[in-house]
């Protein structure tokens, strides 16, 4: 970890801080408790043999830039966990699936598999980035704190069910997922304590600042291309 120099912040649960690194992309890690959780590891971002080994894996969809094997060895470990979408299943036959809806809890970790996907962005006409009902979002509750990573998506409806949220990380790398517009609309409808920006590409971030009500939501933009 000293090698490598990533910004982090901490958020106080009632049980606990969690730490929060942003490794970049849609790269995230999280310590709580002592429990390392690597988010869609990526080795683009990160040395993850330097980093501490995880506990916990959350694999959001299928695409070579959050199903990384390399970096997955690298940070796993005999009692690693890992959670995926079906469509990444083959290639981690030892990962447990979940599909949106699901909700399993990893000790005192509980993990909802929640919708991700294009409404708008398409590749080809009819044929969407990311396809209703293949990638997950996941909202981890940690202590009384409810943290949403949103993986590769748009402002969908699904949205608008999510309660309680904390802090939100929602994707704005064009043209995969949101335009700023969709973000400040996801916003509305999540209506979270802190917003991250993440997983932004090339978008410019601070496109974000009055779009939205920052009376409601703080916005914290760090390293995350």
């Amino acid at each position: 970890m000293a090698q490598q120099s990533f910004e982090h912040d901490t958020l106080m649960t009632g049980n606990g801080p969690v730490e929060m690194w942003f490794l970049g992309h849609g790269s995230l890690m999280l310590n709580y408790n002592d429990r390392i959780i690597q988010i869609d590891p990526y080795s683009s971002v990160a040395d993850y043999a330097a980093l501490p080994k995880a506990d916990l894996v959350l694999i959001t969809h299928q695409h070579g830039d959050h199903l990384d094997l390399n970096a997955i060895g690298k940070t796993r470990k005999s009692t690693t966990e890992i959670y995926c979408n079906a469509l990444s299943a083959p290639k981690l036959p030892e990962a447990k699936v979940m599909k949106n809806g699901d909700v399993i809890m990893s000790g005192d970790i509980k993990i909802e598999a929640v919708p991700a996907y294009n409404i708008r962005h398409e590749r080809s006409p009819g044929n969407p980035y990311h396809p209703k009902g293949e990638g997950n979002g996941y909202v981890l509750t940690l202590g009384d704190k409810r943290i949403y990573i949103a993986g590769d998506t748009e402002n969908i409806p699904e949205m608008s069910t999510l309660k309680d949220i904390d802090v939100a990380f929602l994707p704005m790398n064009l043209p995969y997922t949101m335009t700023p517009e969709m973000v400040a609309d996801a916003v509305r409808m999540i209506r979270p304590a802190i917003l991250y920006p993440y997983h932004y590409g090339d978008t410019d971030t601070n496109l974000l600042l009055p779009l939205i009500d920052r009376s409601r939501t703080e916005i914290r933009i760090r390293k995350l291309q």
